[in-house]
């Protein structure tokens, strides 16, 4: 049994995952502080299921709550640390600019101080797929270069790449960079395209459709993500040997320091993904279709080689799977009325 500090239980991928470690009988100590970003009582449902289990504790506190993080890892030892915790969404990001320096720059830092300080074997972080920004060769690779985010979300998520690089340099902290693709799946966010399409097709309002749904999306079921994650925790990264300071590959370095695209490595073009949803409702939507979004690329498609060679990683569930599995949980949980 493993002792597990999770960022962000309360959080869609967070709560997957710690539900997943506690049913492997691990300890898993919790940080979230149950923001109103989008439904307070879906995070507080999410948490209830949590503590069912003998082995959970939450701490309602802010990561950028430098003495209490910090009292949290004097308090209790981690053998592993997963930030999951963040300010999520990219359209958000250009109306509320600091709400991401503060929880996504500020309250890493926070947890790679209590790691360097306390001798953490291995953190691994939430990055994302936004990173590659304008980058449009694809499938996208660990080893292609990150340097032009489009949204400040995106720029956070690489500065916190580069962070961890730095601790893991300096301190050597291992520390693992997990850039997920589009992740759906059952207790999903509301501000997510799955979770808003489908509420609005049961409530016979129009949804919006960017681009007229000609773009592309690695959409990749949550379980498929802890899949990924449960063997990595223990996939403790060391330098890399045959790492080149003169030819230098961002997906490792002289130092312990790892990053992974976790997807489902095969793009789906929305307007597909809409009509599986039609099927599976059976209803159809009422589309409005609008323009491009800031911020918004027009494809995501995820190479997981270097996954799969790490830890034999291929995903598990195709989008006609998953999208079925979200409607039975959303009727379950929402009851709505058609």
């Amino acid at each position: 049994m493993k002792t597990i500090l999770v960022t962000g239980t309360a959080g869609f991928i967070g709560f997957h995952f710690a539900k997943k470690c506690l049913e492997l009988g691990h300890r898993v100590l919790s940080v979230d502080n149950l923001n109103d970003y989008y439904d307070v009582e879906l995070k507080k449902s999410r948490v209830r299921i949590l503590e069912h289990f003998p082995n959970f504790t939450l701490f309602q506190i802010n990561l950028e709550n430098r003495l209490a993080i910090a009292s949290l890892f004097a308090n209790h030892r981690f053998d592993r640390v997963v930030h999951l915790a963040a300010q999520a969404g990219v359209r958000y990001s250009l109306e509320n600019p600091f709400a991401y320096t503060q929880a996504n720059i500020e309250g890493t830092l926070t947890i790679l101080e209590g790691c360097r300080h306390h001798k953490v074997e291995h953190l691994l972080y939430a990055s994302s797929s936004s990173v590659y920004g304008l980058n449009t060769q694809q499938p996208f690779a660990t080893h292609h270069h990150t340097d032009h985010p489009m949204s400040l979300y995106a720029a956070t998520k690489k500065a916190n790449e580069m962070f961890a690089h730095c601790y893991s340099h300096l301190y050597q902290l291992p520390t693992t960079g997990l850039r997920f693709f589009t992740v759906y799946g059952p207790w999903g966010r509301p501000d997510m395209a799955l979770f808003k399409f489908t509420k609005s097709i049961f409530e016979g309002r129009p949804i919006d459709v960017y681009n007229r749904g000609h773009m592309k999306r690695d959409f990749t079921y949550v379980d498929d993500i802890v899949d990924a994650m449960i063997p990595l925790m223990d996939q403790i990264p060391t330098p890399n040997p045959s790492w080149e300071n003169q030819n230098p590959n961002p997906e490792s370095s002289s130092a312990p320091f790892r990053i992974y695209n976790i997807g489902n490595n095969q793009p789906t073009e929305l307007s597909h993904f809409i009509e599986v949803l039609e099927n599976t409702i059976g209803k159809k939507a009422i589309l409005n279709y609008l323009p491009m979004q800031p911020g918004d690329v027009i494809s995501t498609y995820a190479d997981v080689d270097s996954l799969a060679n790490a830890v034999g990683f291929r995903p598990r569930t195709n989008v006609e799977q998953g999208i079925a599995k979200f409607v039975e949980w959303y009727r379950e949980y929402y009851q709505p009325k058609s």
